[in-house]
């Protein structure tokens, strides 16, 4: 009779592809701006640990099973481009069917958590994110259009909205401001990657704005959606919602990545645009974290 070996690494092995699926340091910023918005709905004190705990788990799994869904439909645009070929999926490390099963166990589980401990209108907004971004901006808006990330950057402006939604039950003002804020930062963060990816898009036949419009246009866009983000990250401190320590942070923070911008317009290189992209999101992580500060710590 044959023995078959079990070999604890291949477990291991296939434990990380699946984790690799859910794409974890994107999902880490979702569900940290996520975070935020919990905070923030709270006026005075601090919003109950057992609801945080499960809207954010909640929120982690409907979001890692959105970007499972993203892999498993680009799957063949993944083995064309260099940036994403080494993913589960392109390598073969995973089939498409445990891949679709392991995608609808994890976003079932994340939904019947919101829905179960935390409230329905945040099950409703998180399976609505999920749609957005899986099938709207993933099967719809990107494989058509250069606006795709602009469009798509709703669905990825939501996690504070959701966060808000979660502890309040509502969806305040304040809510969409933070929004907005993802939501403007979303273009200059993504066209930024792909001024030094265009050669990927053009491979793998995406219509991203530098590809279909030309680097300098793209680097023309960069920079004016970065002035629009400047504005819109004062509006917390024009309608109250924060105070001067948010200000500072917002101007210093924005003004840095103005300059960003206007050096990738002025004298561009790949190695330029790498670091806006990575100061992109260093710089929205310490943005919120002011507003969080500001929360507890101005008058």
């Amino acid at each position: 009779m044959k023995t078959i070996t079990l070999n604890p690494g291949d477990g291991l092995r296939r434990l990380h592809s699946f984790v690799a699926l859910t794409k974890p340091r994107v999902n880490a910023l979702i569900v940290f701006c996520a975070v935020i918005g919990m905070f923030l709905a709270v006026p005075d004190g601090l919003p109950a640990p057992a609801l945080v705990f499960c809207a954010t788990l909640g929120i982690a799994c409907v979001a890692g099973a959105a970007a499972a869904v993203n892999c498993l439909i680009e799957q063949r645009l993944d083995a064309r481009m260099a940036r994403t070929r080494g993913r589960p999926l392109p390598r073969g490390d995973l089939g498409s069917a445990e891949v679709l099963v392991f995608a609808a166990l994890l976003g079932g589980a994340g939904l019947w958590l919101l829905g179960g401990a935390v409230n329905t209108l945040t099950m409703w907004l998180t399976l609505a994110t999920f749609l957005g971004y899986a099938v709207v901006y993933t099967v719809f808006l990107k494989p058509r259009t250069p606006q795709n990330i602009v469009i798509g950057g709703a669905a990825g402006a939501m996690p504070p909205v959701l966060g808000w939604a979660a502890v309040s039950g509502e969806v305040g003002a304040d809510a969409l401001l933070l929004f907005l804020i993802i939501f403007a930062w979303t273009p200059p963060h993504f066209w930024a990657l792909a001024l030094y990816r265009t050669a990927d898009y053009a491979r793998a036949g995406l219509p991203m704005l530098p590809v279909t419009h030309g680097a300098e246009f793209t680097r023309l866009s960069v920079l004016l959606y970065t002035l629009v983000l400047f504005a819109v990250t004062l509006l917390p401190f024009a309608t109250r919602m924060s105070g001067a320590l948010y200000l500072a942070t917002a101007v210093l923070l924005g003004l840095r990545f103005i300059g960003y911008a206007w050096r990738l317009h002025r004298d561009y290189s790949d190695a330029l645009a790498r670091r806006t992209f990575r100061f992109s999101i260093v710089y929205l992580s310490l943005l919120f974290a002011a507003l969080l500060a500001d929360h507890y710590l101005s008058p």
